[in-house]
């Protein structure tokens, strides 16, 4: 186990002579414990916190919360590739875990995408505040509005939650399996050169951990059986009035403001002679107002079309 880039500790152990009956009486926890101490295969800890210095949090239901993160992992060939992993949150269960050139906002919403097809949909999703995952903090251009993640979930009625900065405990899940899982890619025998190669050993290890390594905090069970031992936890969507909005402050320039909605950048004509105005946009899902900022008047009135990167002052009709 331990050879093939596994933690091998008394749980473990125990969990796989029970399993495979390859002993008239299995051992206690304790007794291997103190075997391995023995021989030297315990390597001693005394700064580790104790178990009762932390505070556990743990979703009560599969699918009531995902965990994602990504990292790095480098290829023989020099090139440093980066790989995203969804984790749900009460069963420890690898859901999806890829390898790509570099994690964009598209790639995130395309593995959730896959994810969702796979497992069906979270009530909540937990990530960090990176860019790829929310523009909460974004600059003063597109705060307040939504990346193409985060419009996915709020059509879905999935929950966001995004952890402080700087505080990357409150995704202690994901980051351990992270560490979990570089630390066995690290010891295998072939590294990998290529993407195509990465993937199949972390498809190999998502199989293993998944269904083949017993967890404790999972009562020495794996996360698989975890996953599938309780119902699954659905999305609670909002009120159908309770839709995003939110007052953009923008210049007219060249006769038009840009607005962000689903990830996407589109232009909004109001006409060159407000050129240099500022104006706040009230933006209420797709009904947008355009108002000048200094003498509030309404310059203009729309429902966005998201199949139009521009939209016109007038409506275009086709010819008859």
């Amino acid at each position: 186990m331990a050879g093939a880039g596994h933690d091998a500790g008394p749980e473990t152990i125990h969990w796989h002579l029970e399993r495979a009956q390859a002993v008239a009486s299995v051992p206690s926890r304790a007794t291997i414990a103190r075997i391995l101490t023995a021989h030297g295969r315990v390597t001693p800890e005394p700064k580790k916190k104790p178990m009762s210095a932390y505070q556990r949090f743990e979703a009560a239901q599969p699918n009531e919360c995902w965990q994602s993160d990504f990292t790095h992992y480098p290829l023989t060939s020099g090139t440093d590739v980066e790989v995203i992993t969804w984790l749900d949150d009460h069963s420890r269960y690898a859901l999806h875990i890829s390898a790509h050139t570099r994690i964009t906002g598209q790639i995130v919403l395309a593995t959730f995408r896959a994810t969702t097809t796979e497992h069906a949909c979270p009530a909540s999703t937990l990530t960090d505040n990176g860019m790829v995952y929310t523009v909460r903090h974004a600059g003063q251009g597109r705060r307040g509005g939504r990346n193409a993640f985060e419009h996915e979930l709020a059509t879905l009625g999935i929950r966001q939650k995004n952890g402080r900065g700087n505080h990357p405990q409150t995704q202690g899940k994901v980051e351990r399996f992270q560490q979990t899982l570089k630390k066995w890619l690290s010891q295998q025998p072939a590294q990998p050169a290529t993407i195509d190669q990465l993937q199949a050993l972390i498809d190999q290890f998502r199989h293993e951990y998944n269904h083949e390594r017993p967890h404790r905090s999972l009562k020495r069970r794996t996360p698989a059986a975890a996953y599938t031992s309780l119902p699954k936890a659905n999305p609670q969507p909002e009120p159908t009035g309770n839709r995003h909005a939110r007052v953009r402050t923008d210049k007219i320039n060249n006769g038009k403001i840009t607005l962000r909605h689903g990830g996407q950048l589109y232009s909004i004509g109001i006409g060159r002679t407000h050129d240099g105005t500022t104006v706040k946009a009230l933006v209420n899902g797709l009904d947008i107002t355009i108002i000048d900022a200094t003498t509030g008047e309404v310059l203009r009135q729309l429902t966005l079309d998201p199949t139009r990167k521009y939209q016109p002052q007038k409506p275009q009709h086709p010819e008859p």
